[in-house]
């Protein structure tokens, strides 16, 4: 399996979201919260969504989509309820 994740991480002044791709969510979390990933080390990752893919073609396009059109982004925050 293959997983596009978000996280809440810390921010200055306020809260943030990081988008994330991986075909062990598990390991790529503790990763995370342990700090051994420089985008979110010591910004208190928090998994608040995934999505699993059979292939790693299609969990790549998803995420390579989230992260490139910003209503492919907000259609999503809105079905989870955070925007």
């Amino acid at each position: 399996m293959y997983y596009v994740y978000l996280l809440k991480v810390d921010q200055l002044g306020g809260k943030s979201y990081y988008i994330g791709y991986t075909d062990d969510l598990q390991n790529r979390l503790k990763e995370h919260k342990e700090g051994k990933t420089k985008t979110t080390k010591g910004r208190n990752p928090l998994l608040i969504y995934y999505e699993a893919y059979d292939d790693k073609y299609s969990a790549l396009r998803r995420e390579k989509s989230l992260k490139s059109s910003g209503s492919v982004y907000m259609a999503l925050m809105k079905r989870i309820g955070l925007k």
